[in-house]
């Protein structure tokens, strides 16, 4: 008779079997594993370094086209401003080589840089509203300067810094607003005061066209920045002989850049620039300026929708 210490034998060797074969098979299976996995890293490892030579070719062809556009860029923009004036304007903190190097190509085109005026934070703060009206209505403008007929504070600061700051174009018809530097200069050393903008050295003279330079994202004031920005580059059009935005890749998507080509009217009457960061972003709006002076805006840079040069004149 089969008693339970057999029974219990019996099963102690039957599991024993049991974990003996698993051990064996998860030995085996592991080892095939492991040189699959081995087979894989070790593809994945040449797979990267594939892809940081091509990364590295590909770098070192773009330095070369951004050298030899450096190069070439005083030659394609020589002549295409000749007699004329630029209005820097920047509307962030641009970066100063950015602005240094569109100064020089501007100069390399033959125009005249009348100085450089930033736009700060307070330019559309709410809170600064009621002083800035209080001022575009007062005493203190100069009398050669007529407010433009609006209700809205970023309209009526936008019109007069414009009168002052741009010279209307000959075939326009309208005479210039500003008649002398004092003008000028007070109307930059008011709105200063009231810290919406800043400068430098102050232009002391108006400008045919006006650059005004973004980078990144807009600030805080989001819309309310987007709106006012779009006003004064609305005015600076409408009183001088053109305006081109100029910004980076990310001004594009969420800056002043973006602002400008999301609004039908203002894209059709201002050019825009997407790569300004660039040498091939900087002679695009170098030569937007004179194209502009045609009534020819345009999209430039590398972003969608966009073309890569503004026409050249024959």
């Amino acid at each position: 008779m089969i008693d339970f210490r057999y029974h219990l034998v019996s099963l102690i060797a039957v599991f024993l079997a049991i974990a003996l074969g698993i051990v064996i098979g998860t030995t085996a299976l592991n080892g095939r594993l492991v040189d699959n996995l081995e087979s894989q890293v070790s593809g994945l490892q040449e797979d990267k370094r594939t892809l940081e030579d091509t990364n590295q070719g590909l770098q070192a062809r773009l330095d070369d086209v951004g050298a030899f556009e450096e190069a070439v860029a005083p030659s394609l923009v020589g002549d295409t401003l000749t007699g004329r004036s630029v209005l820097l304007v920047l509307a962030d903190d641009v970066a100063t080589e950015v602005v240094d190097e569109v100064s020089s190509l501007l100069g390399s085109a033959g125009a005249t840089v009348t100085g450089t005026v930033s736009i700060t934070e307070a330019y559309s703060d709410p809170t600064v509203a009621p002083s800035l009206e209080s001022y575009v209505n007062g005493p203190g403008v100069p009398t050669g300067v007529q407010p433009t007929p609006s209700s809205d504070t970023g309209e009526l600061v936008a019109g007069v810094l414009a009168q002052v700051l741009m010279t209307p174009p000959a075939e326009s018809g309208q005479p210039p607003a500003a008649q002398t530097s004092g003008e000028l200069a007070s109307v930059l050393s008011a709105l200063a005061g009231l810290d919406v903008l800043s400068y430098d050295t102050a232009p002391t003279e108006r400008a045919d066209f006006a650059v005004v330079l973004g980078t990144g994202p807009l600030g805080v004031g989001g819309d309310a920045d987007a709106t006012a920005l779009l006003q004064l580059v609305t005015a600076l059009d409408t009183e001088g002989s053109g305006v081109v935005v100029a910004g980076d890749a990310a001004s594009a998507t969420g800056g002043l850049v973006a602002a400008v080509r999301a609004d039908a009217t203002v894209s059709a009457a201002v050019s825009t620039v997407d790569n300004v960061d660039t040498a091939a972003g900087r002679i695009s709006t170098v030569l937007a300026l004179p194209a502009e002076a045609r009534a020819l805006s345009g999209a430039y840079g590398t972003g969608e929708d966009t073309e890569p040069a503004p026409p050249v004149q024959q």
